[in-house]
């Protein structure tokens, strides 16, 4: 048996633990899926191994075209090796289409083009549910600066341009997606990397052909089997963990 690990954080789909060097952690990524805050629950067997193959496939894709992210390597089909970075309270959203929340608060229709990706913020606190907030928000309460904000920009849209062609050129088109953005220091010197993790959790995907949703929309909707979905967009992707057949097991 492996001894025991010491525990940094546990959050709805990953836990963190102390990482074998100096500066890392060990990402773990769970079963459980969670909608509308954490109100509704599942645990669907194999998801976490399919998010840690995707979203090591995405991260070191990043890397390859010279996106600074947190990834090292992967250990084990649940686990990864990332470096440990200080999290900006931010979730940072991009939008290529209206769906969700935008489709709401200005009555589009889903699935209708926006002009241009729009980059949005919410502020991380589950307690709160995660609130839209404003670039003068963010630099009033000391969350980052305006030129950590133009940095976060720059980066979230060369995130959205990489992962916009690698999705479409295997039929999906990418709704809309979210990152999280970490700081690391070298010495006095401070960089941001993209951090979190980048699967079809955090994203929104699209059949181009058919509108088939390939993501937590599945689990949020109640349009199938989440695993079904996952497994297709990894199989697309060429990232096909061996994976025994995988039931839902619901919670109340």
């Amino acid at each position: 048996m492996a001894p025991r690990r010491k525990k940094i954080y546990e959050g709805k789909a990953k836990i963190l633990y102390e990482g074998t060097e100096p500066g890392t952690l060990i990402q773990y990524f769970k079963d459980d899926a969670t909608a509308f805050n954490a109100q509704k629950k599942a645990v669907i067997e194999g998801k976490g191994v399919l998010n840690n193959r995707l979203s090591e496939f995405f991260m070191q894709g990043l890397g390859n075209i010279g996106v600074p992210t947190h990834f090292i390597r992967r250990i084990n089909m649940r686990e990864q090796l990332i470096r440990q970075v200080e999290i900006i309270p931010l979730e940072v959203i991009v939008r290529n289409f209206a769906a969700g929340s935008i489709a709401k608060r200005l009555g589009m229709e889903e699935g209708t083009q926006l002009p241009r990706p729009i980059v949005e913020y919410s502020y991380k606190n589950d307690e709160l549910g995660d609130p839209m907030v404003s670039e003068e928000y963010v630099i009033a309460f000391g969350w980052a600066t305006q030129q950590d904000l133009d940095d976060i920009v720059s980066l979230a849209l060369r995130v959205n341009d990489f992962l916009s062609g690698v999705f479409y050129g295997v039929g999906i088109k990418l709704i809309d997606f979210k990152i999280e953005i970490g700081r690391i220091w070298d010495g006095d010197f401070m960089r941001l990397v993209v951090a979190d993790e980048i699967s079809p959790d955090s994203c929104r995907l699209w059949d181009v052909k058919t509108g088939q949703k390939l993501d937590k929309d599945v689990f949020r909707r109640d349009l199938g089997s989440l695993t079904d979905a996952y497994t297709e967009v990894a199989r697309r992707l060429g990232v096909m963990p061996a994976a025994a057949p995988v039931k839902p097991t619901l919670i109340n």
